[in-house]
C-alpha cells in the first residue's frame, strides 16, 4: 500500500496564447510570458521550504519554466507525457470562430451527458486523457519513498486528473476552476485524496503585494 503523500498540483503560469484567449493543448509549445514568470517566481518565494522530494511535470516547456526555480535547486525532476494537456486538436493555435464556438459548447454538453469519447477533430477524449493519466499517476504514487512531490500540469488536465482522484464523474470536472499557477493541495492517506487547498493563488497575491512595498 503507499504511503502518505502531500501532493502540490499546479496549472502552468501564464502564456501569451492564455492572454490572448487561444487555445494551446497539447500541440502547441509555449513559453511564460512576463506575468507567467511573476507567477512562477511567486509560487517559488512562497514554497520554496516546503522540501519537495520530486518534480514532476509534463513534457510541455511552459510547465517546466512554471518550476524552474526549483529545478535549478537541484530537486529531482522528471517529464512525464502523460501528464500533456488534452489535445485540442485543429483549434490549437488559432482564433476561434464562431463555428469553434458552436462545435466547443455541443461538445461539453456531450461530455456533461456522459459522452466522454467524444472530441474535437484531430484532438482526445476526456477518456482518453484519463487512461493516459492514469499510468502516470501509478507511476508517481509508486515512487513510496517521495513523501512530498510537486506536480505541474494544465487546466483542462487537472480537472480530468481531480476526476481520477477523487472518484468524480467526468461529466462533473468544470467544478474543478483553475487559474494559471494556481494550486491543488492533496493529501492522499489510507488510500484516499483529500484536498486541503482548492485553486489557490494567495501566493500570487502575497507576492504582488510585497513588490508593491518594495516599489513604496
Amino acid at each position: 500500500m503507499c504511503m502518505d503523500k502531500d501532493i502540490y498540483i499546479i496549472r502552468h503560469g501564464e502564456t501569451d496564447y492564455n492572454n490572448k484567449r487561444l487555445v494551446q493543448g497539447s500541440g502547441i509549445d509555449s513559453d511564460l510570458n512576463e506575468t507567467g514568470v511573476m507567477q512562477a517566481k511567486a509560487f517559488f518565494h512562497h514554497y520554496q521550504e516546503v522540501g519537495f522530494d520530486k518534480i514532476y511535470t509534463s513534457k510541455l516547456k511552459r510547465t517546466h519554466q512554471s518550476v524552474r526555480s526549483f529545478i535549478d535547486e537541484s530537486l529531482p525532476w522528471q517529464q512525464l507525457e502523460g501528464l500533456n494537456e488534452i489535445s485540442w486538436g485543429h483549434k490549437e493555435g488559432r482564433p476561434l470562430t464562431s463555428k469553434d464556438d458552436e462545435d466547443y459548447a455541443n461538445m461539453l454538453i456531450g461530455w456533461r451527458s456522459g459522452d466522454y469519447h467524444r472530441k474535437p477533430k484531430g484532438g482526445e477524449s476526456p477518456y482518453e486523457v484519463q487512461e493516459r493519466q492514469k499510468k502516470a499517476w501509478k507511476y508517481i504514487m509508486s515512487n513510496e519513498h517521495e513523501s512530498k512531490v510537486l506536480v505541474c500540469m494544465h487546466g483542462r488536465a487537472i480537472r480530468i486528473l481531480l476526476c481520477f482522484l477523487l472518484g468524480t464523474e467526468l461529466k462533473d470536472m468544470d467544478q474543478f476552476e483553475h487559474k494559471n499557477l494556481c494550486l491543488y493541495h492533496l493529501r492522499y492517506s489510507d488510500g484516499r485524496y483529500e484536498i486541503l487547498k482548492r485553486s489557490d493563488v494567495e501566493h500570487i497575491k502575497k507576492y504582488q503585494a510585497l513588490q508593491v512595498r518594495k516599489v513604496g
